[in-house]
């Protein structure tokens, strides 16, 4: 870990609970990430103290410090009550208060004391971020006036203010509400589960489908079963557990130059064959023979079919995306069509249970 004291040069970007920075450091010029109900807003000529250890590791995270602690002179840097009592990022030394839809305090408090189940609600699984918003345009182009609910679990960011694109389906209407689960913090509303996340998002928002994903990034070892990826089979039991219909939304790609991502992912073959225990639909987007045939050989290889059941869905083209930029691993629709059009596929299968 590596903690050092810089100053604000200038505020970047601004958005509800998230700053962008320009940040002089030791090191030098750098961009730095502050969640404001962490910390309070920063201002230009600050000091701040930086978590600069992502960026020395030159790991994945935007190439961005994040900010651990303003410099201010102020007695109080931040005085921000939820009016709940439920803490997240629990005994760390950000825990926050949060107002959980499951508290005492909640107005929603006596509907999830009763919610037990979500009423055969179709709820696609995820394995990354990314495959959110392609998700929710397929939806949206089969039934455009489906309420749809973003669940955003806590094995990647923690942080949902981190998600430029999780804001742009808010506004583009792409996303109807947002959920934060476990320890994941910023959600339009707050969970303590994920189990009770979908429970809300049925009962709260009444929402006709659920998405559920990890935030930004994903950790990847090169080992079966240490990855990101993990959670997918994990939401399909929730969802299967409560009574909804889970669906799979497949990780394709043949431009990744990771042999383990090439064809059908590992994270999402073990997702469905080692870890999904409950069936799901596993939604199979139509590719060109030969990457057809690569799909279709993976996921018996898997022992996907000895569980779950196949729909299969017309590829070819990308939804209307409403403006909102879609990119994975720095990789567009034109770089991956495959990737982009099987979680299209996983959306339009969840808005044909709708009917």
């Amino acid at each position: 870990m590596r903690l050092v004291w810089g100053h604000v040069v200038r505020i970047e970007q601004a958005a509800p609970g998230y700053q962008k920075l320009d940040v002089s450091t030791p090191d030098g010029p750098g961009s730095a990430v502050c969640y404001t109900s962490l910390t309070g807003e920063c201002v230009a000529g600050e000091r701040v103290l930086l978590n600069t250890t992502a960026v020395r590791l030159r790991l994945g995270t935007g190439g961005s410090h994040f900010v651990v602690a303003r410099g201010g002179g102020d007695d109080v840097a931040l005085d921000d009550p939820s009016h709940g009592h439920i803490m997240k990022l629990r005994y760390s030394p950000m825990q926050r208060d949060v107002l959980a839809v499951e508290s005492q305090e909640s107005p929603y408090h006596e509907v999830m004391r009763r919610a037990e189940d979500i009423a055969g609600m179709p709820v696609v699984c995820c394995g990354l971020h990314s495959q959110v918003a392609l998700v929710a345009a397929g939806i949206k182009e089969r039934v455009p006036g489906a309420r749809v609910a973003y669940v955003m679990t806590d094995q990647a960011s923690m942080m949902m203010a981190l998600s430029d694109l999780v804001r742009s389906c808010l506004e583009s209407g792409l996303l109807d509400e947002t959920l934060t689960a476990g320890q994941a913090v910023g959600g339009g509303l707050e969970t303590v589960t994920l189990h009770s996340a979908l429970l809300a998002a049925r009962h709260v928002t009444h929402a006709d489908i659920a998405i559920v994903s990890i935030g930004p990034g994903t950790v990847g070892t090169g080992t079966p079963f240490g990855h990101g990826g993990i959670a997918q089979g994990e939401a399909i039991n929730a969802a299967g557990v409560l009574g909804g219909r889970p669906l799979a939304a497949l990780r394709i790609s043949f431009a990744d130059q990771r042999e383990r991502h090439r064809g059908v992912s590992h994270h999402s073959l073990t997702a469905l064959g080692r870890i999904a225990l409950h069936p799901a639909t596993v939604v199979v987007p139509r590719l060109p023979g030969e990457q057809a045939g690569v799909v279709d050989a993976a996921l018996e290889a898997a022992h996907v079919w000895e569980r779950h059941t196949r729909a299969d869905v017309s590829s070819g083209r990308l939804p209307d995306l409403r403006g909102v930029g879609v990119r994975t691993m720095g990789r567009g629709p034109d770089d991956d069509p495959a990737f982009f059009l099987a979680a299209a596929a996983a959306g339009r299968a969840a808005a044909d249970l709708l009917h």
